[in-house]
């Protein structure tokens, strides 16, 4: 491994939000209450989806895969974040800080896959009704997410072992978490190359399913606006307004993270930025996707019901 002044047993300091200490206070009360909502809900989604036949259906398949991501990504940073606004120890090992990225970029791409899955069983539910069960037959579902597990995990390791690969001066990382244009900003030598190669890989991880589900979506409303109802078109269009909020969010605060020059990154708005897509879409997703519906719903309290007899 190429590392210049920055060894592999010095590790790094996570600056976090130290430049803004009356911030941190208030940033660990919401931060905190924020994941444990998103704990909960993100649990009780993939509970639900093994207790009640009626979500054993393509949707909540790719919905249980999605809360596990939220689960489990956040949990990757979260818990190091409160550590450091608590002001405990602003410390990580090098070994714990390229785990930290890998494990990172590993889900968060391949929750950027698993949207355009996502997206796509929702226009063959609305564009193909009556072929939805003939196309989302369990192998394809199954081959869609093995897809995005894949894709995630390749992307990750790309990123990562370039950044492996990069001599590094420098032990104060301007974030609260190991992130892939922080480790640029450390760099000793020019990066020109490597952010040309992780250039191809993010455009391929980040805007091309942008651009798909938008199209999915696209597809969609035109496909509403030729019902009849008016209750019916009101409701598929808050449905899909909810579903493109968090996306919006989601890729938004990704693609301007991860798509801009190195030059142009300011380590404190990218601190913000960040929180979007570690902290709040994560909570968000359960709500959105699926604690509205009126099938989740139901399958809680059932759950309920029957805990309460089993006593």
């Amino acid at each position: 491994m190429g590392i210049s002044n920055t060894s592999s047993g010095e590790g790094f300091i996570l600056v976090g939000f130290s430049d803004w200490p009356q911030l941190e206070i208030v940033l660990f009360v919401f931060i905190s209450i924020f994941y444990s909502l998103t704990l909960f809900g993100n649990t009780t989604i993939i509970v639900l989806s093994r207790l009640d036949l009626r979500l054993y259906t393509p949707m909540y398949f790719f919905l249980s895969h999605l809360s596990f991501l939220d689960l489990c990504y956040p949990t990757s940073i979260v818990p190091q974040l409160l550590i450091n606004l608590h002001g405990l120890d602003r410390t990580i090992s090098y070994t714990r800080c390229v785990a930290q990225l890998f494990i990172f970029l590993t889900l968060a791409s391949t929750e950027c896959v698993l949207l355009v899955a996502m997206a796509f069983d929702r226009y063959v539910a609305v564009c193909h009704p009556l072929h939805y069960t003939t196309i989302m037959h369990p192998g394809l579902c199954q081959a869609l997410a093995m897809a995005s597990w894949l894709g995630g995990f390749m992307n990750s390791l790309i990123q990562t072992g370039l950044v492996i690969a990069m001599p590094l001066c420098g032990h104060e990382l301007n974030h609260f978490f190991c992130e892939m244009p922080i480790f640029l900003k450390l760099a000793c030598e020019d990066t020109g190359g490597t952010e040309a190669k992780m250039f191809v890989a993010r455009t391929i991880i980040l805007v091309f399913p942008a651009a798909i589900i938008l199209s999915s979506y696209a597809h969609i409303g035109r496909a509403v606006l030729k019902v009849k109802s008016m209750a019916g078109c009101r409701k598929a269009f808050g449905t899909c307004g909810s579903h493109l909020l968090v996306v919006s969010l989601f890729y938004g605060s990704g693609i301007y993270t991860y798509l801009q020059p190195t030059h142009r990154y300011s380590e404190s708005r990218g601190k913000f930025v960040a929180l979007f897509y570690t902290i709040i879409t994560p909570m968000l997703n359960p709500l959105i996707y699926t604690l509205r519906n009126k099938d989740v719903k139901g399958a809680f309290w059932k759950v309920l019901e029957r805990d309460q007899d089993s006593k």
